[in-house]
């Protein structure tokens, strides 16, 4: 299979689809990669390292995009990417379209298969291919909570984990999946204060039983969250439901309580955001303030930190992408039901129901036959 990998164009978006060890495999594989010109440039890999891997450098997106049979990205497409694609294409990306019916349009109008890393989930409910950059939007979280903090952004000038004979901040953690749990890893390592709800009884129980007294946590609802919000100093939102757009658990009013100058980090801004007052931000001018807080609602975080990103990214997509180059998407999602899993268009059908109903759009169950 031809395989592209283009240069990533979001707004400081430094991550690439594959390293050069990804590029290695698939060429082992039989497998032909052309790499665009400098897309590796943002997370320290060069040219030179994709050549000695096998890839083909091209010049321009439209080469890579006309040339691959199933294209490899971190984001989405955006609008400037929607000509290139065609019918039949695969694209193995994040799509997170319960939020974009303008993508997912344009995704059924062309006809191509678009595979969402996201939406691939275990038996056991585990997102192996969303983990990854959860565990970094996690700890990124705290960071750069605690940069918005800081007086000179309109923060409070708060340091999180306090000095003695000054008390650490209280950090609130709504929603203990992959990046709660990591964002409350952090925070408590900082020596913040730190609570943790969710609606999970038997997931507070494993995080209780892991942080011990280090933490406390409460069960997630709106009379719990109201109550908890108002005394926090950092609110980190994680929740998710997989392929869904993010519920609203934070409502303007309950911002309202919340002290002047605290800070609100929105990790499902990705999936619409989880709190009324959250609107997609970028690298470039990350936060915003609204109702005396400031958020911080970045739709790529993990691009803050690509090398690292990039990395722990292609660890997890890999295997899945040889799968799906060496047997083709109809066979692999056929073999393997997480692969079925991200299937979220094919053939102008939308095949992910939690998509489907966010968006009031028609789902149509994935049909593996020919």
């Amino acid at each position: 299979m031809k395989i592209g990998v283009p240069r990533e164009i979001k707004v400081k978006e430094g991550r690439v689809a594959l390293t050069p060890a990804g590029v290695s495999l698939l060429v082992l594989n039989g497998h032909r990669v052309y790499v665009e010109k400098d897309a590796g440039g943002g997370s320290a890999i060069s040219n030179e390292e994709y050549i000695n891997s096998g890839a083909i450098i091209l010049n321009s997106p439209e080469e890579v995009w006309a040339e691959g049979e199933m294209i490899i990205k971190v984001k989405e497409p955006i609008e400037s990417e929607f000509s290139y694609m065609r019918e039949g294409q695969i694209i193995f990306t994040y799509l997170h379209l319960a939020s974009d019916i303008v993508l997912t349009e344009k995704l059924l109008e062309k006809k191509v298969t678009a595979i969402a890393y996201e939406t691939m989930q275990g038996e056991d409910g585990s997102l192996p291919l969303l983990a990854p950059m959860s565990e970094v939007a996690g700890k990124l979280s705290v960071q750069m909570g605690c940069h918005c903090l800081e007086a000179g952004n309109g923060g409070r000038g708060v340091l999180l984990s306090g000095v003695p004979g000054v008390a650490p901040a209280n950090t609130l953690v709504i929603g203990g999946g992959v990046s709660g749990f990591n964002a409350a890893k952090m925070a408590s390592a900082m020596g913040s204060r730190v609570t943790v709800m969710d609606l999970n009884l038997n997931r507070l129980r494993y995080i209780d039983n892991y942080f011990g007294s280090c933490i406390t946590t409460i069960l997630s609802g709106p009379l719990n969250i109201e109550r908890a919000i108002k005394d926090a100093d950092l609110v980190i939102g994680a929740v998710l439901i997989p392929g869904a757009a993010a519920p609203r658990v934070i409502t303007r009013k309950m911002t309202g309580t919340m002290k002047a100058g605290s800070a609100f980090v929105d990790i499902a801004i990705d999936q619409g955001g989880c709190s009324e007052t959250s609107r997609p931000t970028t690298h470039e001018e990350p936060i915003f303030i609204d109702n005396g807080v400031v958020h911080y609602c970045v739709a790529n975080m993990p691009g803050a930190v690509p090398l690292t990103s990039t990395y722990a990214l292609t660890n997890a997509t890999l295997p899945y992408a040889v799968k799906i180059a060496g047997a083709g998407y109809r066979r692999a999602a056929a073999e393997d039901s997480l692969i079925a899993g991200g299937i979220n268009v094919s053939a102008g059908e939308l095949n992910c129901r939690s998509v489907a109903e966010s968006l009031g759009m028609k789902y149509t169950k994935l049909r593996l036959s020919q």
